[in-house]
């Protein structure tokens, strides 16, 4: 088998619950994972929804690598298929290949997995040196890496950067100390990132609870992703395949994509192009007993909305179905 790290698959029980909802809803069997990942909840979801098939994208050539081999070892061929694409792609993928049945449930974890953060080759952590790559799928070699960022744009576009994706306060002071530093040599290191980040704060704030680096570290693989514009282009897109009753899902782990989810389905209620109900008016995030577990859950918000047969509305009192 290749080696894939192990991935905790974030709230996992209230994602089944929210699919199951709209496939007893709907009446449909077909289910939508946009993230396979290690593949925790597509496979828990094919495993938990009796004579589903499950349609799982991922973009990452590990992920699709793993992906296949477990597919063939848990005996999910034909049940479990798995596409090669980024996620905004799939709504033309559904078009293009004419689905004629429409999905019960389509999740999106918009989260990184533990592979892709722990694979320390892989540019997302600081945790070790290794090339500042931070490209989902780095074998497509026209994307830009983190890097290349760095080392091409000027002191106000990384300003800018660092500040609309990371909520840096301190955006300039870094910026300006990667663009001094870069005349000399390219920035190019993981550790070299963390070293102008961690001195571009004042000693007394450089050992809080956040590292300095995080948020421009996260900024970056923002950027290099195109990941908020990705994933408001994509939500809308994907109530034309959902059936009357089924659920959108979508875990986000940070407050610039809850946001974003946050508004899209206020304005997709507000439009009822599609009429749809918001099941959560506050989102769903982890359980004590899932903290205890996974850490990494702490900041997961999890947003669900079903498509209706007539107008829709905020509906807050239906979240209970997916308390513990």
């Amino acid at each position: 088998m290749t080696e894939y790290l192990k991935h905790y698959s974030v709230m996992l029980k209230e994602c089944l619950e929210a699919l199951e909802l709209g496939s007893k809803a709907s009446g449909s069997l077909l289910l939508g994972d946009l993230t396979f990942g290690a593949g925790g909840h597509t496979f828990a979801l094919s495993d938990h929804i009796a004579g589903s098939m499950v349609y799982s994208v991922d973009q990452d050539p590990d992920a699709l690598k793993n992906g296949e081999e477990n597919i063939i070892h848990r005996g999910k061929v034909g049940i479990v298929k798995l596409l090669p694409m980024n996620f905004v792609e799939f709504p033309d993928w559904c078009e293009q290949n004419q689905m004629q049945q429409k999905f019960a449930g389509i999740l999106m974890d918009l989260g990184v997995s533990s592979h892709q953060f722990d694979k320390m080759e892989r540019g997302f952590s600081f945790r070790a040196d290794a090339p500042l790559d931070m490209r989902m799928n780095h074998g497509d070699n026209s994307k830009p890496t983190a890097a290349d960022l760095l080392n091409t744009l000027s002191e106000k576009e990384i300003s800018d950067l660092l500040f609309t994706y990371g909520e840096e306060r301190l955006s300039r002071r870094i910026a300006a100390k990667i663009c001094e530093l870069r005349m000399t040599k390219k920035i190019e290191t993981t550790s070299e990132l963390e070293d102008i980040c961690f001195h571009a704060y004042p000693a007394k704030d450089r050992h809080q609870k956040t590292h300095p680096a995080t948020r421009s570290f996260q900024a970056l693989r923002i950027a290099v992703n195109d990941e908020l514009r990705v994933l408001e282009n994509t939500i809308p897109k994907l109530l034309p395949y959902l059936s009357e009753g089924g659920v959108l899902a979508i875990i986000s782990f940070h407050s610039l994509e809850d946001r974003i989810v946050k508004h899209t389905f206020k304005e997709i209620l507000e439009k009822q192009d599609f009429p749809v109900t918001i099941l959560t008016k506050k989102p769903l995030t982890a359980t004590e007993e899932e903290l205890s577990i996974n850490s990494r859950s702490r900041s997961a918000k999890l947003r669900i909305l079903q498509r209706e047969s007539q107008l829709g509305r905020v509906d807050g009192t239906k979240k209970k179905r997916f308390k513990t």
